[in-house]
């Protein structure tokens, strides 16, 4: 199995999509090895052993190809995750009209 592979599997036993961040990522994997943990799972012992470290497993490959991927910090990246306000604010500046400064009291 290729790197692809290995880690597509580990998205599809974590729950995690294509796009996700590191957060969410670890809410998945702690709601996930509670429930199967081998003290706590109801299930057949054995079975929640397996998924518990099949868990684990995948948690551990997701968490260090988070860690050694290579961020870009370029503008072109940096903008595509920008918040609306962030955008808007970076488009518009402090123009008196469009931006969020603008004082709906005052007279023109």
């Amino acid at each position: 199995m290729g790197k692809y592979e290995e880690i597509t599997h580990a998205r599809n036993v974590l729950g995690i999509g294509e796009y996700e961040n590191l957060n969410n990522i670890k809410k998945k994997f702690k709601k996930l090895i509670k429930q199967y943990h081998p003290d706590i799972c109801l299930d057949d012992k054995e079975k929640c052993r397996k998924k518990a470290e099949d868990i684990i497993a995948s948690y551990k490959l997701i968490n260090d190809y988070c860690s050694n991927y290579r961020f870009s910090f370029k503008k072109e990246e940096v903008m595509k995750y920008l918040s609306v306000e962030e955008l808007w604010k970076e488009q518009f500046g402090n123009d008196p009209i469009w931006s969020n400064n603008f004082d709906k009291n005052k007279d023109m």
